[in-house]
């Protein structure tokens, strides 16, 4: 086996060499995973804001890949995170998706995390954050049911260590005020929630014809509504994918249900509309509005109690 011959140096390297100066990376990245030690140092002197984009893997439709929330919350964040000038973790891929995974062995790829699993995840990932010297974390959520286990452990962490900690929700299904003009059209709002916000309808189908066109196939791609599933009997209604149904005029009961009980498709809304200029126009309203709350943010006093971690380890 040949060995390389390694040359002496025949000069000194100047400081400048041996320690170049630390860029932060304006207009190239602000994700974490893609930067340095040092940058993220540099970063820590100039904001202690952090965006932390959560979402899921699991069934969107036909034509939708698994991945599309986290897709989207990954996009916004990222493009908030440069025009606010703050950091972001990559994209916690998967969620608490119980309801999207069918019956046993129907192979449809959904993956879903126990709830005290997604609390002990997003928890280790604030703690580790905040050991580091960021002071205001915000998680960047585009699936809806992650929210509904993770109150506590947000609260934990600012009961803690005197962190700010937000869960800033996406601007999909019946929360449409940011996006209303948008999608429109002419609609009624009764009728434009439920046929372009909802469950890979018009809106996330668009969003992912923007991402990566090669991950939609609208072939297949059905227009769909949502009932009561059949084992309530003709006396409930349900309209949507929250965790409700209505009973004699009165949305009041909250039930676990499984989506395809009440969604025969996985699909709630009508795709069919969708093009990429809109996926474009949401993803910038989406990400121009975290970035000014992130702006905000940065402006909001929080006193640290404690930043070290003992109990890392386990």
């Amino acid at each position: 086996m040949q060995t390389e011959t390694i040359k002496p140096e025949t000069k000194a390297r100047t400081k400048e060499q041996k320690a170049p100066k630390t860029q932060t990376p304006t207009n190239k990245t602000w994700n974490l995973m893609e930067l340095t030690s040092n940058q993220v140092a540099e970063i820590l002197k100039k904001t202690d804001v952090v965006l932390i984009p959560t979402g899921s893997c699991e069934r969107h439709g036909h034509h939708l890949p698994l991945g599309c929330d986290s897709f989207q919350a990954l996009t916004i964040a990222s493009r908030a995170a440069a025009k606010a000038q703050v950091p972001h973790t990559n994209v916690v891929w998967t969620g608490y998706s119980p309801h999207h995974m069918r019956r046993p062995g129907e192979r449809t790829g959904t993956i879903t995390l126990r709830g005290e699993t997604l609390r002990r995840l997003y928890y280790d990932i604030g703690r580790s954050l905040i050991y580091h010297g960021f002071s205001k974390l915000i998680y960047v959520n585009y699936h809806g049911s992650n929210i509904k286990v993770l109150d506590d452990v947000l609260r934990r962490i600012r009961y803690e260590t005197g962190a700010f900690v937000a869960c800033y929700q996406h601007s999909l299904e019946r929360q449409i005020s940011l996006i209303k003009d948008l999608i429109a059209k002419g609609r009624e709002d009764e009728t434009l929630w439920k046929h372009s916000t909802w469950h890979a309808a018009e809106c996330e189908t668009s969003m992912m014809l923007r991402y990566n066109p090669n991950f939609v196939q609208m072939e297949t791609a059905v227009a769909d509504t949502a009932h009561a599933p059949a084992w309530l009997g003709d006396r409930f209604k349900k309209v949507d994918g929250t965790a409700t149904v209505e009973f004699e005029g009165a949305e009041n009961i909250w039930m676990p249900m499984d989506h395809y009980e009440y969604s025969d498709s996985a699909t709630i809304g009508d795709p069919r509309a969708a093009n990429p200029e809109l996926g474009e126009a949401l993803f910038e309203r989406m990400s121009d509005h975290l970035a000014d709350f992130a702006r905000a943010v940065k402006d909001i006093k929080t006193e640290i109690k404690e930043r070290d971690w003992a109990e890392r380890t386990w």
